[in-house]
């Protein structure tokens, strides 16, 4: 069982990559690099290959939560670090550009922050089996503001943002969104077979809004920068989120963790993150733009 999980999420990894990249190829062909609008999003749903990266990140995702049932969060998770190392050397090859050094060492930091916290993190974890309903509206109510938040940022500076906001923002809603199906499942499932009568309607509205906003931030991140920026954000940030989540306000930790653990854990998280800003500043797309835009403005 084991294997097959590893098997299914190694192929998931590939779908997320090349998904990713098909879209973000589609995205920056619609928008020139401009912010994504709600008519180009249109357009994008009739775009074939848009539809084929987006049909691409379904499968991987579904492979992915199947070889999470299967297997353990520490052997499927940092699997899926894989997705951003392909989607980088894909998308290189598509713009015909070359990886630097300091992207190489980027996706490195990434790849191996990422990894080092969610082994960390199943070593001094352990699973809250009973959610209580005042843990749950805690957590729809950070979400709320997290969407306030990151809503009123799109709205107020939508030509200002740089891709990396929109994926940080797309990292931190889909953590919550984590979180809450794995709530929403657990009311579904419950022996009472009431199913969504289980479910609060808060819970529901909360999952529905941070899926749109995520969704449509991560579409715009396509239109700022390149592919694996998305991925390394969606690989990075939502499991440290979801992880956060669950220790902070679910009680998740264990009672034996000695405070080096919290350290290291910490650590982790910080290279992940210092990796995701380092490559939405250092990737080859991002400074051959920088050059073309120095270029522009010293024609004009």
């Amino acid at each position: 069982m084991v294997w097959l999980a590893v098997l299914l999420a190694v192929l998931g990894a590939f779908c997320l990559a090349f998904g990713a990249q098909r879209q973000g190829s589609a995205v920056k062909a619609d928008t020139g690099g401009l912010a994504l609008s709600t008519h180009g999003l249109l357009r994008l749903v009739r775009n074939p290959r848009w539809v084929f990266g987006f049909l691409l990140l379904c499968v991987g995702m579904a492979m992915n939560a199947v070889a999470l049932v299967m297997a353990p969060l520490t052997v499927v998770q940092p699997i899926g670090a894989i997705a951003l190392v392909i989607t980088t050397v894909v998308n290189t090859k598509d713009q015909g550009l070359s990886m630097n050094r300091a992207t190489i060492v980027a996706i490195s930091a990434c790849v191996t922050g990422s990894a080092m916290f969610v082994v960390l993190a199943v070593n001094v974890t352990q699973e809250n089996h009973n959610v209580s309903s005042e843990d749950e509206l805690t957590i729809v109510l950070l979400l709320a503001l997290a969407v306030g938040l990151f809503g009123t940022l799109a709205l107020l500076f939508k030509h200002r943002m740089s891709a990396f906001v929109y994926i940080l923002g797309a990292g931190v809603l889909f953590g919550f969104v984590a979180v809450l199906t794995r709530i929403i499942g657990r009311h579904l499932l419950d022996p009472n077979g009431l199913f969504l009568l289980n479910v609060p309607w808060y819970s529901l509205v909360a999952i529905v809004a941070a899926g749109v906003l995520g969704s449509w931030f991560v579409q715009n991140a396509y239109s700022g920068g390149p592919p694996d920026l998305v991925i390394a954000g969606l690989t990075v940030i939502d499991p440290i989120v979801g992880i956060a989540i669950g220790i902070v306000i679910l009680g998740e930790l264990r009672p034996d963790v000695q405070p080096v653990m919290a350290i290291a854990m910490g650590t982790a998280a910080s290279l992940a993150i210092v990796g995701v800003i380092a490559l939405s500043r250092h990737h080859p797309e991002v400074t051959k733009r920088k050059k073309e835009a120095r270029k522009a403005a010293g024609r004009s």
